[in-house]
């Protein structure tokens, strides 16, 4: 009985999830896409969703991790990795390691200061980081676009303080 019920509310929020795959998207058959791609993922994971609860914020969440994956994936495949011998290197000083050490010691504390923050500044922070601009952060969020820029700051501004004894 519930598998026939989460079915039947799967059809139901068909329509709606179009819509917002049309706006995340602005092409018919990529809409249609990520529609068929979300359904599928929402059956495959039937048990993982919690019955009485917003069976639609479930459904537009998983669109917009699938939409925000595939954007990430067609960045990554289109970018352009140098595969010749690069001689400049050869002049690097051997001490070289630690400052690739070091460089990675910030980078993982940078991570543990945004990690830290509450997930309204963390995800549109993450989003600008990965290229997104702001007007498609706030489209992505459905939040207004002033929100999205101060929150992206307000993440600037505590990593700056956090972060002061690495400059």
């Amino acid at each position: 009985m519930k598998s026939l019920s989460f079915k039947k509310d799967l059809v139901g929020v068909q329509d709606e999830l179009l819509r917002f795959a049309y706006k995340l998207t602005t092409d018919r058959e990529e809409a249609n896409d990520l529609l068929q791609e979300t359904s599928l993922k929402a059956l495959d994971n039937e048990d993982k969703y919690t019955p009485d609860t917003n069976f639609k914020g479930w459904m537009y969440t998983i669109m917009r991790n699938i939409f925000i994956n595939n954007y990430r994936k067609v960045v990554r495949d289109q970018t352009f990795v140098d595969q010749t011998d690069n001689l400049y290197h050869i002049n690097l000083p051997q001490d070289s390691s630690y400052e690739s050490t070091e460089r990675a010691y910030d980078l993982k504390e940078m991570r543990r200061v945004v990690n830290a923050l509450p997930k309204e500044y963390r995800v549109p922070f993450a989003m600008h980081v990965a290229g997104f601009k702001y007007r498609e952060i706030a489209d992505k969020l459905n939040l207004p676009l002033g929100t999205v820029k101060s929150r992206i700051f307000f993440t600037r501004q505590k990593l700056q303080e956090e972060l002061k004894d690495f400059r």
